[in-house]
């Protein structure tokens, strides 16, 4: 990793933790940002928490702030809305831009991206109502994976193993108000790529005995288990790195992110999503991966709110 580029903490001037907002992940956006507001309030950085909710605009325009700290997640925080805002407002701020943002926080658009650039991404098919039902299985056959397009923390998602529970699973991601599809399942190993600044951290091997990891293996759990060394050949592993960052690029990802791939049992990798405000709580992937290569929590904090130099 470069070293840090800021060493004065009065240099990033006043900064906002943007916390909270609407979206389903709120809870964890609040635990994510009380944690990276502590982390900069110790290394000397003038941080003020806010609690982002009805009125975005209002707080950052009055607030008198030099940068934010965008740690929303889901929708309004990491859709390109908030974004927008910080544009307008000419306030810089951590993460990827608006048209970045919007795209990885649509699963459909960024795996038709994917597509597009030859990426490897496993197949899908778009459900817009029960009449589909058929022709999905047809095109992907058990078991698959129903996903809400556009949410994040793995909600709204559930595995298919036969014709009722795919009914049962588009019913409950449709509840999200928001396109569905299903996935065709990766049998093999889930891994994750934490990208800062441009660069890969470490990969992180996931492993629950849950069906897949999802919102309870994320955030209560304590069956799961994280991997670091991954276990991978430093060769493989490099190839996964690789894969990572051309994923990011592709979207036009900035600042820090992370990316999720599964390896099947044939050995091929497959792209499955982005995140581009990444979770900063005690069971976070970004913070665990950054530790493995030396860089310890208030040390990623700072260099996450480097990135908004770029702006």
């Amino acid at each position: 990793m470069k070293p840090k580029q800021i060493q004065d903490a009065q240099a990033f001037g006043k900064v906002a933790v943007a916390m909270g907002g609407r979206a389903a992940e709120r809870a964890v956006s609040l635990k994510s940002g009380m944690a990276v507001w502590e982390a900069l309030r110790r290394s000397g950085v003038e941080a003020y928490a806010l609690d982002l909710q009805s009125d975005f605009i209002t707080p950052l325009q009055q607030g008198g702030f030099d940068r934010v700290f965008n740690i929303i997640h889901g929708r309004g925080g990491e859709d390109g809305v908030l974004q927008a805002i910080l544009e307008a407002l000419r306030l810089p701020y951590t993460g990827s831009g608006v048209m970045a943002s919007a795209i990885s926080m649509d699963k459909l658009r960024t795996k038709l991206c994917w597509h597009g650039a030859g990426l490897p991404t496993p197949p899908w098919y778009v459900l817009e109502n029960l009449e589909q039902i058929d022709d999905c299985i047809a095109a992907l056959d058990f078991p698959m994976i129903v996903k809400p397009a556009c949410e994040g923390s793995s909600l709204g998602m559930s595995q298919a193993l036969d014709r009722a529970s795919l009914i049962d699973a588009w019913r409950l991601a449709k509840q999200f108000q928001c396109e569905v599809y299903a996935e065709q399942w990766v049998r093999g190993h889930e891994y994750t790529v934490g990208i800062l600044a441009g660069e890969s951290l470490p990969v992180i091997r996931l492993e629950t005995p849950r069906k897949f990891y999802d919102y309870e293996a994320k955030y209560q759990a304590g069956t799961t288990r994280y991997h670091c060394p991954c276990g991978l050949s430093p060769e493989h592993e490099r190839a996964l790195q690789d894969l990572a960052l051309s994923a990011c690029r592709c979207l036009g990802i900035t600042g820090w992110a992370r990316v999720d791939v599964f390896i099947d049992h044939a050995e091929r990798s497959q792209l499955i999503e982005v995140n581009t405000v990444p979770g900063m709580t005690d069971h976070s992937l970004v913070p665990m991966a950054a530790r493995a290569a030396g860089i310890e929590f208030d040390e990623l904090v700072w260099r996450i709110l480097e990135t908004s130099l770029a702006r």
